[in-house]
């Protein structure tokens, strides 16, 4: 299995990472600051409202990454927690809708005290420690694999692609913007669409974050 994720994030993870992945037919897990919405920053412009709604007609998964950006490790644990609180209301708040429960780490910072707590309340945690999840899994710790640069990284992601094959395992792919010239945490469109064409041409699922999760009926183990 392998899922594609999206951190913050760009209007361009969505108007053309989100075009790519429905020419091959997939979604991808969108990891979202509400209060990010209509900002613009290193990345570029960042999500709208509208592009919420957008992506939920198509299918993606809304997940969670707080409301301001912060890491857990710059604040304490209970404004951590709030700012998570906050995160999830204003996505209920724009969309009407429930965020799937699944969550991502700004920044990949993690402590302790923020990994027991909020292991209690989401379906997942993830960070940005490298590596293939499974076949026994920390649903409090995804592991997960920037998926930075252009097509020079073709190689590495082939590698972890092949690495993931024969573990039979489930490989989670990050990255920020989808754009020609990305900032150095985003990548091109043609890396993300050899990426995701050689996810799938090798056999795998390419599933969202929620369908891993919520198919592991709370086991710790894929299924073989």
């Amino acid at each position: 299995m392998v899922s594609f994720a999206f951190d913050d994030f760009p209007r361009t993870a969505y108007t053309i990472g989100g075009s790519i992945l429905r020419h091959f037919g997939v979604n991808g897990t969108y990891y979202v600051s509400a209060g990010l919405m209509n900002t613009c920053n290193h990345l570029g412009e960042q999500f709208r409202a509208e592009d919420l709604h957008s992506l939920l007609a198509d299918g993606h998964e809304l997940a969670s990454h707080t409301f301001s950006h912060i890491s857990p490790r710059a604040v304490s644990l209970a404004a951590f927690q709030n700012d998570v609180r906050k995160g999830e209301q204003a996505i209920r708040e724009t969309t009407g809708l429930v965020p799937s429960g699944n969550f991502a780490y700004p920044f990949g910072e993690v402590t302790l005290g923020a990994k027991r707590a909020l292991s209690k309340e989401m379906a997942s945690c993830r960070g940005i420690y490298a590596g293939v999840n499974g076949p026994n899994l920390d649903l409090g710790l995804l592991r997960a694999n920037g998926l930075y640069g252009g097509v020079d990284q073709s190689a590495s992601v082939e590698a972890l692609i092949n690495k993931n094959e024969m573990l039979k395992g489930w490989l989670i792919f990050y990255t920020h913007d989808v754009r020609n010239n990305p900032s150095p945490f985003g990548c091109t469109p043609e890396l993300f669409e050899r990426a995701l064409s050689r996810a799938i041409r090798g056999g795998s699922q390419v599933l969202t974050v929620a369908s891993v999760v919520n198919g592991l009926s709370h086991s710790t183990h894929l299924p073989r």
